[in-house]
């Protein structure tokens, strides 16, 4: 029976509290995925090779060389514990078969067909375990022995050719944007796949791929070229089809900030703002789709304009009005902010702080705890030979 509506929130348990979770994907997308059923409850035993996940040597020349646990390392591994299991011999092969049998959910990452030299496939493992989740992400699909990287993927799907200004050479976005849409997909797929084995009892097997996650992701750009057959250009940080949006702007106190006028109430709001009512009863500015057409005189009137005035003291007061606008910040200056620090994890005994992979609430849990901090390399191996993990 569903637990009474007088019982209290915080006796209840955390929704993945009886998962168990064996992570054999590396690097960024599948580890996100692990660390999100981490901080939702989740026992996640994340195996490694002998050298260790990748990322743990991915530093900056700001860190420390003599951990193994580096920025981007920790940025999708709180909450787990980390066993060293050489894959490419039979013992190791054993054991994590051993470990699958008793799993919910079994992350990979590997290319096409590596999974099956292993051993360590769907097929493979659902014999001893029907139940079993198993999610395998790949770089184009299962057809395709090619591995997948953010970078390229960004440039193969559309992105890199949009993210730039007219004129200029397509760019790369600052965080691996593909690797972390395919995590999206591949918590849909097993929050589905659970509710799909909850109501069934059979488990499955689930696929993403960062080139269909990407190709997902287009949305309005897609769509454009999808409904007219043009090619959507760049446009640095504007907007295609709303005007103003999205462009930076430099305010006279040297304030970088952005507008995101969706609407003409709000347009007008903006111009009263600026001290230029004319410009919301100008015919060339009246309606969002005037607006586009005439988009360089607009953006050049507004530059002049916005340079002329204190960026804070506007912002402001669009706020008041209910104009959408922000400042432009620093990662720092972002996770600075009160909201920013509600989203940070604990720093453990003389480390540093983490940043939560889940984003929303709930009043079915009580608020995620604390985590463990990001493990060392093998650092729970000697319990689980002991049989302790």
């Amino acid at each position: 029976m569903p637990p009474s509506s007088s019982a209290a929130p915080d006796a209840l348990p955390l929704p993945f509290a009886d998962l168990l979770v064996l992570e054999l994907a590396s690097v960024l997308a599948g580890p996100q995925v692990g660390q999100f059923f981490a901080e939702l409850g989740a026992r996640v035993l994340k195996v490694e090779s002998p050298a260790g996940d990748v990322t743990r040597t991915w530093k900056t020349s700001a860190e420390a060389a003599e951990t193994d646990v580096s920025a981007y390392f920790s940025c999708a591994n709180w909450g787990k514990q980390s066993v060293v299991i050489d894959l490419t011999t039979p013992a190791g092969q054993q054991q994590v078969r051993e470990l699958a049998a008793t799993a919910d959910i079994v992350l990979t990452s590997y290319k096409p067909g590596d999974a099956e030299k292993l051993g360590v496939d769907y097929d493979t493992l659902k014999h001893r375990n029907p139940e079993l989740l198993y999610a395998h992400l790949t770089g184009y699909g299962p057809d395709t022995a090619r591995a997948g990287y953010d970078a390229v993927l960004q440039a193969e799907a559309g992105f890199m050719h949009l993210n730039a200004a007219p004129g200029q050479e397509p760019q790369k976005m600052p965080v691996a944007m593909i690797d972390l849409l395919a995590a999206h997909q591949l918590k849909e797929g097993l929050l589905t796949a659970l509710y799909h084995r909850a109501r069934t009892g059979r488990g499955s097997l689930i696929r993403v791929s960062l080139l269909d996650s990407a190709l997902a992701s287009l949305a309005n750009q897609a769509a454009t070229w999808l409904v007219t057959g043009h090619d959507p250009r760049p446009m640095g940080s504007g907007h295609p089809s709303i005007v103003p949006y999205g462009t930076v702007y430099a305010a006279g106190n040297g304030r970088g900030l952005v507008l995101a006028v969706g609407a003409d109430r709000q347009f007008r709001q903006l111009c009263a703002a600026l001290e230029r009512p004319e410009w919301a009863a100008d015919p060339r500015f009246q309606t969002n789709e005037a607006r586009v057409t005439h988009r360089a005189t607009l953006e050049t009137l507004l530059r002049q304009r916005i340079g002329e005035v204190d960026g804070d003291a506007l912002l402001w007061e669009l706020e008041k009005l209910g104009v959408p606008a922000g400042a432009v910040r620093t990662v720092g200056e972002a996770l600075a902010l009160g909201s920013g620090r509600a989203m940070q994890l604990p720093a453990a005994e003389g480390g540093f702080p983490g940043l939560r992979t889940v984003a929303f609430h709930s009043s079915a849990w009580p608020q995620v705890p604390a985590l463990s901090a990001p493990p060392r390399l093998g650092e729970q191996t000697d319990e689980l030979i002991a049989g302790k993990v």
